[in-house]
């Protein structure tokens, strides 16, 4: 007994102070948290979905799950071949080109009327706070921060390890013009030694104008937030672009809910949906869109296009590393088809280029 309690508490201080790295930013307080309580979706001392949304929808004991997680060894979730990627020069682009360049996972970097955004970029090679437990895939990380060029705006959905990486975060701070995030998440980067002036803190339904005649609205979604083991004291939500001429809806990560046809409704539709499409299971679908979910999603949204994002860089989940993109594409065969954007990483898509072709890169990768 004496050993076992020794052990513990040693865990605990190792915990203890672990967590006071600066990886794990730090919790809204002062003014920012006072801006929190206003919030409509802040209550009894978190943020909360539009409806009730357990973690778990199957009925499954957390700990059985978390164990079978750990343990349970689930077929092709890594692949073990180099995943095929394209290296654009980003900082030689003409500005008068609407682009979009996709890193892996949700991280990419978009070119609109001029003005370049960065959203929720990860490129330490890693999806957790304890280095090398979460690697990226093999050839998935070509692009790092000296590739980036300056950044108007960085956009930041919420603040998870896999969306808010704190290595690339911090060398991107001289790159950065801007960054707009949710309710809160600005303490993690004042935290990371960003001024506090260049950062907008959002809720839900929000605007604010842009540079290069650019509108960014806000929207919910349905997920949750949290580096640590208090959750929900952040807000998770997604963007929307809105030039004259176009609009771009950027979803971070969220399950499927009524939301997205009320957005569609205000909107009018979108050129482009950004849905989330991997690292899903049955048990946290409701957080999560699986495949067909996110077909649906792009339907109730009246996008014209949706590129599945959320997967082929990291193993979050146990299905095939490749079943994402294979379901959705088997999936879209059926009913009213809705064009998708499947770029390998690297590769340009060009906005306005509604015929633009992409291969089926991941066929034959083991």
């Amino acid at each position: 007994m004496t050993i076992f309690l020794s052990v513990v508490l040693l865990l605990g201080i190792t915990t203890f102070f672990y967590m006071r790295l600066p990886t794990f930013g730090k919790a809204p307080g002062g003014e920012r948290l006072e801006q929190i309580q206003q919030s409509p979706n802040y209550q009894d001392g978190q943020f909360h979905n539009i409806h009730p949304t357990p973690n778990l929808t199957t009925g499954g004991f957390p700990v059985k799950i978390f164990f079978t997680f750990l343990f349970k060894k689930f077929p092709r979730t890594r692949p073990v071949d180099e995943i095929p990627s394209v290296k654009t020069d980003l900082n030689n682009l003409t500005s008068d080109k609407d682009i979009l360049v996709w890193f892996g996972h949700s991280s990419y970097f978009i070119q609109l009327n001029g003005v370049r955004f960065l959203i929720d970029p990860v490129f330490s090679g890693n999806a957790s706070p304890v280095p090398g437990t979460n690697r990226s895939f093999k050839g998935t990380d070509i692009y790092s921060v000296k590739d980036m060029p300056g950044i108007d705006y960085l956009l930041i959905t919420h603040d998870h390890y896999d969306h808010l990486d704190y290595p690339t975060i911090k060398k991107l701070r001289s790159k950065v013009g801007h960054v707009v995030c949710g309710l809160g998440v600005g303490a993690h980067l004042e935290h990371w030694k960003y001024d506090p002036a260049i950062i907008t803190e959002m809720d839900w339904n929000e605007s604010m104008p842009l540079s290069g005649n650019i509108t960014l609205y806000t929207a919910p979604t349905r997920h949750f937030s949290g580096r640590s083991f208090k959750r929900n004291n952040t807000l998770w939500l997604a963007f929307i672009l809105q030039t004259a001429k176009q609009q771009f809806y950027l979803g971070g990560d969220g399950g499927y809910d009524m939301h997205f046809t009320e957005i569609g409704e205000k909107f009018g539709g979108f050129d482009l949906a950004i849905l989330e499409n991997g690292q899903y299971n049955e048990a946290w679908h409701v957080i999560h869109l699986l495949p067909e979910e996110g077909l649906q999603a792009a339907k109730d949204l009246k996008a014209k296009r949706l590129f599945p994002v959320h997967s082929s860089k990291f193993k979050l989940a146990q299905h095939p590393w490749d079943e994402p993109l294979t379901s959705v594409i088997e999936m879209n065969k059926h009913g009213d088809r809705i064009p998708l954007v499947t770029p390998r990483i690297g590769e340009v898509v060009f906005l306005n280029d509604t015929t633009q072709i992409f291969s089926k890169w991941w066929g034959g990768i083991h």
